[in-house]
């Protein structure tokens, strides 16, 4: 039987009513930093493949409803029974970020491309890396993308408005739910607290200043900033920025989530490739997303001789 996207939502939000039940947390909209083990009130009930299907429709249902949206920053946010409205960290005005495009002519750039499974499609964010202020907290990073130690893992906290988290090894295993958002305290690394929260920035998770006060980042676990937020600067590691696919990480903080900021239907990271990049990266102006804006080239390293040509020529 073919579900109208409205049953499929309100499928959704019995899950998050009732399915999901099992998970508590504080009632305020917590810090990018690592939430305390979630303590379960009583055994979930296993989730069965009808029911995943229906979030995994719903999720690509407010996908196509977020991609449709030509004026993201004046809508309201969605708001769906059972899906909590938290409050929002307070902003301030920044600088207009630098434009990849006008990168000088002989500047180096390490750039990262992640893919990502969202909504039934691969989707891409793109992110300058900064060694030069971050460099323990990079080449930690870089050993991880190179072992391949974020594939497969998924999305475990989205706040519209504020933060979106991955990276906890924990949500390789769909078992461990109640947990996710508490891993990879195995490894840490030592503070490198130099740039602010812009819009974009990527900031490493770590654990509250309680516990952790020399505010050594997670080993693993990172977070895209959605707003300017003077609020986590001094507190965290900003160690990159994103230049493509922000409207991806918003979309993301979009959809439906449980009761700890976890979205319901799983978005994975498929994987996350390292480039160098030298000179200006300019949009490509022949392709165009869904809302008609240009796409930004991929690094020259991420090219192969075919598509360098096409680059010239074009």
């Amino acid at each position: 039987m073919k579900l109208c996207p409205l049953s499929l939502l309100l499928a959704l939000s019995f899950l998050a009513q009732v399915g999901l039940q099992a998970q508590t947390i504080s009632p305020v909209v917590p810090s990018p930093g690592l939430p305390s083990p979630v303590v379960p009130a009583a055994e979930a009930p296993s989730a069965l493949p009808p029911i995943e299907r229906l979030a995994t429709e719903a999720q690509q249902a407010l996908f196509n409803a977020a991609d449709r949206a030509t004026n993201n920053s004046s809508k309201a946010p969605i708001n769906l029974p059972g899906i909590q409205s938290k409050g929002r960290k307070t902003t301030f005005s920044a600088p207009k970020l630098e434009d990849p495009s006008s990168w000088k002519k002989d500047s180096a750039h390490k750039i990262a491309t992640m893919t990502i499974s969202f909504g039934g499609n691969e989707e891409q964010v793109m992110f300058e890396l900064y060694p030069q202020d971050a460099p323990q907290t990079v080449s930690n990073f870089l050993d991880n993308c190179e072992t391949g130690a974020y594939n497969g893992l998924a999305f475990h906290r989205a706040i519209q408005g504020f933060i979106v988290q991955t990276g906890d090894p924990l949500t390789s295993d769909e078992d461990a739910r109640e947990r996710w958002g508490t891993g990879g305290e195995g490894k840490t690394v030592p503070a490198e607290i130099k740039r602010i929260h812009r819009k974009g920035a990527v900031a490493m998770g770590r654990k509250a200043d309680k516990v952790n006060p020399s505010r050594r980042s997670n080993g693993y676990q990172f977070y895209f900033a959605l707003g300017n937020f003077a609020s986590l600067d001094n507190n965290y590691t900003v160690f990159g920025q994103i230049i493509d696919g922000l409207d991806v990480i918003e979309r993301i903080a979009k959809m439906p989530v449980d009761s700890n900021d976890c979205p319901v239907a799983r978005i994975e990271i498929k994987n996350i490739r390292i480039s160098d990049h030298k000179g200006p990266m300019y949009l490509n102006t022949a392709s165009v997303d869904a809302d008609g804006s240009p796409i930004r080239a991929r690094p020259n390293s991420t090219q192969g001789p075919i598509g360098r040509l096409f680059r010239r020529i074009w």
